[in-house]
């Protein structure tokens, strides 16, 4: 991404912030980038390319703050808590800040909906692979890899859509977490890595 389709994406999360999807148009993007409608369409088409690459971006930097933290985080426990925290709750907290929201997230879901589910794509397998090293124990409990990953993904996405406040999603995102770690019997082990 060059710095102009930075520089867009950027006033375009301002202006969406504000005034929510639906009601922006290209003049505010423009005028909030400081660029002329041909620089805009130079990179991009329209809001529905911005609102792509805005959930491109967002996943992209989610995708590369997990792999940096990772080493540090040897425990089951505290790599699912890196993923809900990149993946879920920097979500909920950007949205939440928003005096627009719905409309923000309903402008998103309209336009976006196969780029969305890239993005979910790309967090259950990176789930996977956070559960891949106890695949034994969790075979034990009767749960496969893909299943749980899939699970903890469209769980950790719904509880951010229903919680009534950040509480509330931290709390739901706990709970998840605790079934994960006692699928993979992995509660009496919070710092540890997998058991051989």
């Amino acid at each position: 991404m060059n710095e102009t389709e930075q520089a867009l994406l950027e006033a375009a999360m301002r202006v969406f912030s504000r005034y929510g999807v639906k009601r922006t148009n290209m003049s505010d993007l423009c005028e909030e980038a400081g660029v002329s409608r041909q620089t805009f369409y130079n990179n991009f088409r329209n809001k529905d390319d911005i609102l792509r690459a805005l959930i491109r971006s967002f996943t992209a930097r989610a995708l590369a703050e997990i792999d940096a933290h990772r080493p540090a985080c040897p425990s089951l426990r505290a790599q699912l808590d890196l993923v809900f925290e990149q993946t879920v709750i920097a979500g909920f907290d950007m949205v939440s800040a928003m005096p627009n929201a719905e409309d923000f997230i309903d402008g998103v879901h309209a336009s976006s909906k196969q780029e969305v589910e890239a993005t979910h794509a790309q967090f259950r397998r990176v789930i996977a692979d956070i559960l891949a090293p106890y695949a034994p124990q969790l075979g034990k409990a009767g749960v496969d890899v893909a299943s749980l990953s899939d699970f903890v993904q469209r769980a950790s996405k719904a509880a951010a859509i229903a919680a009534q406040d950040r509480d509330h999603l931290l709390t739901q995102l706990a709970t998840l977490r605790q079934l994960c770690l006692a699928a993979a019997n992995q509660l009496n082990t919070p710092e540890q890595g997998p058991a051989r």
